[in-house]
């Protein structure tokens, strides 16, 4: 198993960064025996990766970081980077690689002390790995300071630093940054090709993985999700039941409020498993003993850490909000598709006698104010709009028609 095998329908995105992979290695090589670096490479210091939610952004550039750092045997004999099992490649897919540093939005924004150490970092060269290799998951989420530090270091890289952003389209980033960045953009895997890939990794029945995959229209993360995971699938049935329970302004604000109690109850699950642990292992890092006092000059340290906590509970339960949005979405789809006859494939056909009844009971142009209300809500909820009244506009919309 390589690393690209967790790339679905990502065929020619992988034949790209593998095509790189093998010339950072002859620049790594070229640069030991200090010879001019070869002509025409495909590599680069800065990466941008962009494609749909669920397309496999943060993959990708996981995988390629892992194929700059592969140390299998096989490469002196000819064998291509990116093997999956050595160390390098296993540390680097996993999180734990000393050249591999992540950064990621702990809240709706990157802030520029989340940055700072990163930039640091870029500029040294690798401890022990092949390449000092930088990743940036949501770089659609720096915010004006963090994308001016991010743009000092790709203007002046170091030689042997790699920066990889991934954002879900290329107007996300600022075109400064963008402008110094190769560029690739993944497509949305085929229903088939996320099918596939759940029979064969993670075991799953073909008839089960074909009616999740289905289910989120190629978005491999929650298909996965959807089909390991019992608690998601009560999810995401009680919210294709909603449309059904907004024929009243009760019953409409009464969804709403069960919506978002649902969201917060899973930031609430994130935030007990993570935070105890993350708090514990702060204060023995800064050297308070088992149930005994913080040393002095510390409280602003385990204050900082709460407020991550706080920003990161905020964005799960934002998240999780996304989640049911984009599956409301699917359902009046499927309910615009049944109104003018398309015959494409319907995505929620565990729902299709409400399917079916909303249909004949509304109009195409209500089915799309519909929609339109749900876009509103993802809109509202981006500029911190209070969850719970966001919810409640989308819900009495809903209503209306």
């Amino acid at each position: 198993m390589t690393v690209w095998d967790d790339l679905v329908g990502q065929e020619r995105v992988s034949e790209q960064l593998g095509a790189a992979a093998r010339d950072a290695d002859a620049l790594v090589t070229a640069a030991a025996a200090d010879a001019p670096p070869p002509e025409a490479s495909r590599m680069t210091h800065a990466w941008l990766f962009t494609g749909p939610p669920g397309a496999g952004r943060n993959q990708a550039a996981r995988a390629f970081a892992a194929a700059l750092q592969c140390v299998s045997p096989d490469r002196a004999l000819g064998g291509a980077p990116g093997c999956g099992f050595c160390d390098g490649c296993h540390t680097a897919l996993i999180g734990t690689h000393a050249d591999v540093s992540a950064v990621a939005a702990v809240g709706s924004e990157i802030l520029v002390k989340d940055m700072r150490d990163t930039v640091r970092k870029s500029f040294t060269a690798p401890a022990n790995g092949r390449w000092q290799v930088i990743l940036v998951e949501d770089a659609e989420r720096l915010n004006e300071k963090s994308a001016n530090a991010v743009l000092k270091a790709v203007e002046e890289p170091a030689p042997r630093t790699v920066w990889l952003l991934c954002a879900p389209s290329i107007e996300d980033v600022l075109p400064t940054i963008r402008s110094r960045c190769r560029h690739l953009n993944l497509s949305t895997p085929s229903v088939a090709a996320v099918a596939d890939m759940l029979v064969r990794r993670e075991g799953i029945e073909p008839d089960v993985a074909a009616a999740v995959a289905r289910a989120t229209q190629g978005h491999v993360d929650r298909a996965r999700r959807l089909a390991t995971d019992p608690a998601a699938r009560a999810r995401r049935a009680s919210v294709l039941k909603l449309p059904l329970r907004v024929e009243d302004v009760g019953g409409a604000l009464k969804a709403a409020q069960e919506l978002v109690d649902a969201a917060a109850e899973d930031a609430k699950q994130l935030a007990e498993e993570m935070d105890a642990k993350e708090t514990e292992e702060l204060k023995a890092a800064l050297g308070a003993a088992q149930g005994g006092r913080m040393p002095r000059g510390t409280a602003g340290v385990i204050k900082d850490l709460e407020a991550d906590q706080k920003r990161r509970r905020t964005r799960t339960q934002r998240d999780s909000l996304d989640v049911a949005l984009s599956d409301l979405t699917s359902f009046y789809r499927d309910v615009l598709a049944l109104q003018l006859g398309s015959r494409v494939a319907i995505a929620n056909e565990e729902a299709q006698d409400a399917l079916e009844r909303l249909a004949r009971a509304g109009s195409p142009e209500s089915t799309l104010r519909r929609i339109e209300a749900i876009a509103a809500c993802g809109e509202a909820l981006d500029r911190n709009v209070a969850p719970l009244l966001a919810v409640e506009a989308m819900t009495m919309a809903l209503r209306a028609g």
